[in-house]
Parts: structure tokens; sequence; C-alpha cells
């Protein structure tokens, strides 16, 4: 079923905004708080001016591996269909790119990371 909400999406920054959700996904995404472990999170400037209308900011929270397992960023794990997850990647500049990661929960979860 093509409309199933089977992909599971991390978020640390703008997609767990509703006025994010509403632009990029038509609805507000049920969530719940999960964490990256072994990442830290920084800002990136935002140069698409689509994205930065649809958010309402210029910089961005992004994350990267730290390789310190204490390091910890907080977010939500929302469930998605596929094509909300290909909507999800037109959002994302290109100072981002999607993998899969392990959460602090266990669960596996697609994120966005430094490109």
């Amino acid at each position: 079923m093509s409309d199933a909400h089977d992909q599971r999406l991390f978020s640390y920054g703008t997609l767990q905004l509703p006025a994010v959700q509403q632009a990029t996904f038509g609805r507000l995404l049920a969530g719940e708080a999960d964490a990256l472990v072994g990442f830290r999170r920084t800002m990136v400037k935002i140069d698409d001016p689509q994205v930065v209308a649809t958010s309402g900011q210029t910089h961005h929270p992004i994350v990267e591996p730290s390789g310190d397992r204490g390091d910890r960023v907080d977010g939500t794990v929302f469930a998605i269909s596929a094509a909300e997850l290909a909507r999800a990647d037109d959002y994302e500049v290109d100072d981002y790119v999607r993998v899969e990661a392990v959460l602090a929960s266990g669960g596996r979860a697609w994120v966005y990371v430094k490109a």
C-alpha cells in the first residue's frame, strides 16, 4: 500500500515544526521522542529561499558523527509513507544526506546528517 506509514524518520530540527510539516507533508505528524547517540549538532546556513520561507529560519540544525557515545541529539521519530519520505528529501538542501541510524531506543530510522 503506497500510503502506508511504514517509514521511520528521525527529526532533530525544522521537520518537527508544524508549519514545515504542513508545507512538506500536508498534515501534522504524530511522533515519539528519541535520540541519536554518537552525533553532535551544529548549525548550517540555508541559502534556498523556499526552504527559508517554509521554516522561517536562515540557519538550521545539522548533525554529524562525533565518535563519542556520550554525545546525544534529542529529537522525534515520525511514521511516514515512502511518498512523504521523498517529499522530505526534496525539502532538505544539499548540505544534508539521508542515512539510516540506530537510535537510543534501539529502533532504526532515517535521519538527515551533514553531507
